[in-house]
């Protein structure tokens, strides 16, 4: 694969990215019953989700270790946000970056990524997340120079979430929270802001917002980023509850953040939902956190997606 892509020939500045971080603010939502949901607005960071902050940690350790130089082209298989972050990022570093992603991404997705300079190489949506992967892979040792971020194994995707997201939303609720809910794809999330409630307090309840279909089944690739119930980095012995949404919850839940005027994706959609069905279980001042992943312009194309601005 050849790739045409300039590179500042210079070294290479790993906290350029990380500087771009944002701590993202932490919005309470009150239920009828007297809980409260706090959701973090991670749809603010610069690329429009939380995927940049595995972004900038891993490739601020990739360019300190040697992995990354100038001219190494990074690979990653994404459903779309990741490889949105990581095209950002490479962009503000004047790295090649190449996304393999299914072939149901949608034209907003497609069309950021391109535009930050990114190359996309589309695998059969059908054949799952596995595909995608050892496309990337080929397609690594194929150009030699080449790193891969791995999202769905890199331990620092958690750790990213943990030291980050974690750490903030403690501080924004001055430490007390009762649960936890998102969904998982790589569990990242989940495990890594697990991690940071657990050290504070080890009662917190983790809850994994789990999209069904109408006959019950877990839809694959339902919602872009829920990775057919598949997690690489979560241990689920962690998770005490999963909370099943229909995607028309979800569906409901992202329209009536978007008329909150809070321009969400589904994901956020799907956290909402779950949220607030396990909120409608606790006592009264109970507190459950979520995260708002991600923005809504990159849904609007699609049958299920184009639903989140027609009705």
């Amino acid at each position: 694969m050849k790739m045409d892509v300039m590179s500042s020939g210079v070294g290479l500045d790993g906290d350029m990215v990380a500087r771009m971080i944002l701590r993202t603010p932490c919005l309470p939502i009150p239920q009828p019953n007297g809980t409260t949901v706090w959701a973090k607005l991670e749809f603010l960071q610069p690329s429009g989700s939380t995927k940049d902050r595995f972004a900038a940690v891993v490739l601020s350790q990739a360019i300190e270790s040697g992995a990354v130089r100038p001219g190494t082209t990074v690979i990653e298989a994404s459903s779309g946000s990741t490889s949105i972050a990581f095209a950002m990022a490479c962009a503000r570093l004047s790295l090649p970056f190449v996304a393999v992603v299914p072939d149901s991404v949608s034209d907003e997705r497609a069309m950021i990524i391109r535009r930050y300079g990114g190359e996309l190489v589309l695998t059969p949506a059908a054949q799952g997340v596995a595909t995608a992967i050892a496309t990337a892979e080929r397609l690594a040792a194929e150009v030699g120079d080449a790193f891969l971020p791995q999202q769905f194994c890199n331990p620092l995707n958690a750790l990213a979430h943990e030291t980050g997201t974690g750490r903030e939303l403690l501080d924004q609720v001055d430490g007390v929270v009762h649960a936890f809910v998102a969904g998982v794809g790589t569990g990242g999330t989940l495990a890594g802001v697990g991690r940071a409630l657990h050290a504070a307090n080890p009662d917190v309840v983790l809850a994994e917002a789990r999209p069904m279909g109408g006959d019950g089944a877990c839809p694959p690739l339902g919602i872009p980023g829920i990775v057919a119930c598949m997690s690489g980095l979560l241990d689920e012995t962690d998770v005490a509850w999963v909370i099943p949404v229909t995607e028309d919850d979800a569906l409901d839940a992202a329209r009536e953040l978007c008329r909150m005027g809070l321009p969400v994706g589904l994901s956020s959609g799907l956290n909402m939902a779950a949220s607030r069905a396990l909120a409608a279980d606790l006592p009264k001042g109970s507190r459950v956190a979520t995260v708002f992943p991600d923005r809504m312009e990159r849904y609007f194309t699609g049958t299920l997606f184009a639903d989140l601005v027609m009705a």
